[in-house]
């Protein structure tokens, strides 16, 4: 490796023609239903409000119809619809502590008055979709009542409620009995005759316990999957996961596509925990990583600047893309990571390309990151149109030894786009090189 120093005295390397192979996965058979042909996108409670069951203390904070019903009309009113998300998930902590006299589930009469199927007519009122938790065991993580005993009942019920989405977490089960317990109640959901996405906590349990997830079966029975810890409203949760998918992408690459996801967990952004810089990066790997985009925010009080990236309709086209490929770190040194992912359009046999350069660094000055983009896999002479997504920038069209420069600020990110030509470079003008600066 070769080094540069940076304005602000920061040695940073200079990618030396290590990054040109990009592993694309190989063919997989999955699961069908006709769901999540893109990652599915939405808003969720969870991470955001927790177990919150205090409705006399906190009404407008509580788990509750009410909190539900908010959320529904701010997504459509405040744009986030407009942009794809459409998913409204109800998690933990909305049943009655106990199932009804015939089995049933209940959900909590008096945070949820007007009962399930009213919450999820109001969703679809706004031309949303509703989503819905469980647990595969005895009780839910916070101690509600589980599916273990009834699962074609409980399928049954969140049909008749008109459920679209269904997140199947794994307290209080056993993970070996996992391999038969997801895919029955996978199973018994589509039994029922109506479309409900599938989510999984299937292999994380699995992995807690010190097995090795049978992927093949998972993808088979599950539209997603987590594979790793929750998130935490925190920074260095979220370097954690981003580690995670990192170092094990060989193991995890090759099981998303069309149809079947990796989870890496909710958007936190325009919580607590986050910077705008670190916001900006989750948002932009999210998206290389073809994950799920699963909002747990509460939109009625976020800064205009998270909701812009919430928002950045070029960087959710990126996540939605239909080749459905999870991209991958190609490079990682010194701080500085390097994560691409292929993209439409194709031409010939070259695709496009999102590139996501993180400065993991904390030293306080941006970095220069420099590097052609033939080091970087793109290797088409037709050459590519680049843009920067965040700044909304368009460079025209590069070659592939056109010499890029960005620099990215700490625990921050660039992310570009390099849309392949389909006529020949050589009728092209292009700049030898470019350069990005923050504002």
């Amino acid at each position: 490796m070769t080094q540069r120093k940076s304005k602000g005295g920061t040695s940073v390397p200079l990618i030396v023609g290590v990054l040109s192979l990009v592993l694309l996965p190989a063919c997989i058979y999955s699961l069908e239903n006709g769901l999540a042909r893109t990652p599915p996108m939405g808003w969720l409670s969870w991470e955001r409000f927790r177990c919150n069951t205090d409705c006399e203390g906190d009404p407008e904070n509580c788990i509750s119809e009410h909190l539900f019903r908010t959320m529904s009309d701010l997504v459509v009113s405040e744009g986030y619809a407009a942009v794809g998300y459409e998913y409204i998930n109800v998690d933990d902590c909305w049943l009655e502590k106990s199932r009804g006299p015939r089995g049933e589930l209940v959900a909590d009469r008096r945070r949820f008055p007007s009962g399930m199927k009213a919450l999820a007519n109001y969703v679809h009122a706004k031309g949303l979709k509703f989503g819905i938790y469980e647990d595969y065991g005895n009780y839910t993580c916070a101690g509600y009542p589980g599916i273990l005993g009834f699962s074609a009942n409980d399928a049954a019920q969140f049909a008749s409620w008109d459920v679209d989405y269904v997140k199947l977490d794994g307290c209080y089960s056993l993970p070996i009995d996992m391999d038969h317990g997801y895919p029955e109640f996978g199973r018994n959901l589509n039994a029922t005759g109506r479309p409900m996405v599938y989510s999984c906590s299937w292999p994380v349990y699995q992995i807690y316990a010190g097995m090795n997830p049978n992927y093949s079966s998972i993808i088979q029975h599950c539209n997603l999957w987590r594979n790793y810890d929750d998130i935490q409203d925190s920074w260095a949760s979220l370097e954690s996961i981003i580690d995670y998918y990192g170092n094990n992408q060989d193991a995890i690459i090759p099981n998303a596509g069309p149809g079947h996801w990796n989870d890496p967990d909710m958007l936190i952004i325009g919580n607590f925990g986050l910077s705008y810089e670190q916001s900006k990066t989750q948002m932009a790997l999210w998206a290389i990583m073809a994950a799920p985009l699963m909002m747990s925010v509460d939109l009625r009080t976020i800064r205009p600047e998270f909701k812009a990236i919430l928002q950045n309709r070029k960087i959710i086209a990126v996540d939605q893309d239909p080749l459905g490929i999870q991209g991958r770190r190609i490079y990682k040194h010194k701080g500085i990571e390097i994560w691409s992912r292929p993209i439409t359009p194709i031409y010939q046999t070259y695709y496009s390309y999102a590139i996501a350069f993180v400065n993991r660094r904390t030293d306080g000055t941006p970095s220069d990151v420099a590097v052609t983009l033939r080091e970087l896999g793109l290797i088409s002479p037709t050459g590519y149109r680049v843009e920067d997504l965040y700044e909304e920038v368009d460079y025209g069209i590069l070659s592939p030894q056109t010499k890029i420069k960005v620099k990215v600020n700490p625990s921050g990110v660039v992310i570009l786009r390099a849309d392949v030509q389909p006529e020949r470079f050589s009728k092209r003008p292009y700049n030898p090189i470019f350069y990005r600066y923050p504002n």
